[in-house]
């Protein structure tokens, strides 16, 4: 997939100095049947995931504190980055859109997506004193503690150059909500979420909400709202939708209204499993239950799971099912990306539930 820029498919009526351009309606917009359309779409197999990838650093062995470690392990980590690897471990093709930093961690995280199998050329490397994402975590179920180190985030410096002219190519053009925290990242992603809906992909949004990327929850709940307003594929936890609702207690209404004018809807609930939501009905999907190393990468993985099994031709329930195995999985094992289940590996979990 090039990385190599071309002439602007964004309609040049519309201003990118605007919050939200004007709406331009490509082929994902027409027709009777949207969840039908987006799942042809998906049967591309191509996606493109635009977010972060970073380091996380794990005290080792399992169950060490920080503050007790004498060693850590490292993996990559980011919910883009572990989304993408989720995606290609199941058997389909991912690009990462970000950029790294111009250092030996950058450095590092490229080489491990490459190791994954990722496409690595939409990645631009961001000098000076860009730092990417690291985290330092524990591998513990209760009482976990991670510190994360965002300063100058690499990431967050994309530009509206660094966005490929055209995604016609594109399953799905898969947005994780950090990107949108600020600019110049802001306004790349929204040109990216414009020539992705131009050229007929999926748009999907993970809302992923991190209230240290974001000046304020105000801000946070407008943009993300609407960039779901947008998208086609709209995944959120129970918070992340009452963010944007403005009230918990509203956020599977949100839900459920953002569905009817979209392919589907997910609002995931912890513990409690997640409720879909479509045009015209629900369902809700129970979690597996594992033995719990870690509580993180659940999330990135249930996207992975999900929209993988849509590629394969799954139903939409059995791919929320997909989704919410790759998650137990994950949590169940160390690391995020390292615990990514491949398809073989799910379906023998999924058959011995």
């Amino acid at each position: 997939m090039s990385g190599t820029q071309g002439q602007s498919l964004v309609d040049t009526r519309c201003s990118l100095q605007a919050e939200w351009p004007c709406r331009v309606l490509g082929t994902a917009d027409f027709g009777q049947d949207m969840q039908g359309r987006a799942i042809e779409r998906l049967s591309l197999n191509r996606f493109v995931v635009l977010g972060r990838v970073g380091m996380d650093l794990y005290a080792d062995p399992p169950g060490t504190r920080i503050e007790e470690a004498r060693q850590f392990t490292s993996a990559i980590g980011g919910s883009a980055g572990n989304i993408a690897v989720a995606l290609v471990r199941q058997g389909a093709q991912a690009a990462l859109l970000t950029r790294v930093s111009d250092d030996p961690v950058g450095r590092y995280c490229v080489a491990e997506l490459d190791r994954y199998g990722l496409d690595t050329s939409l990645i631009r490397v961001e000098g000076g004193e860009a730092r990417n994402s690291l985290a330092v975590t524990e591998t513990r179920a209760v009482g976990c503690q991670t510190v994360i180190y965002r300063n100058g985030a690499a990431d967050l410096a994309l530009t509206v150059d660094d966005v490929p002219a055209s995604f016609a190519e594109v399953g799905a053009l898969v947005v994780t909500g950090t990107a949108l925290a600020t600019d110049p990242s802001r306004a790349a992603t929204l040109v990216a979420m414009e020539r992705a809906k131009r050229a007929g992909a999926v748009l999907v949004i993970d809302i992923d909400y991190r209230a240290y990327s974001w000046t304020s929850r105000a801000v946070a709940a407008r943009v993300c709202l609407g960039a779901a307003r947008r998208a086609d594929i709209i995944i959120g936890n129970d918070d992340e939708f009452g963010l944007m609702a403005g009230d918990q207690a509203k956020g599977p209404a949100l839900a459920a209204e953002l569905a009817s004018h979209a392919a589907f809807a997910v609002y995931k609930r912890g513990a409690e499993g997640s409720v879909t939501f479509t045009k015209d009905r629900s369902f809700e999907t129970p979690i597996f239950p594992v033995d719990t190393l870690k509580p993180t990468g659940a999330g990135d993985g249930f996207m992975g799971g999900l929209l993988a099994a849509l590629t394969q031709g799954h139903s939409l329930e059995v791919a929320v099912r997909r989704g919410s195995a790759t998650a137990a999985m994950i949590v169940a094992g160390f690391g995020c990306a390292p615990a990514s289940p491949d398809t073989a590996a799910l379906d023998r979990f999924i058959a011995g539930r």
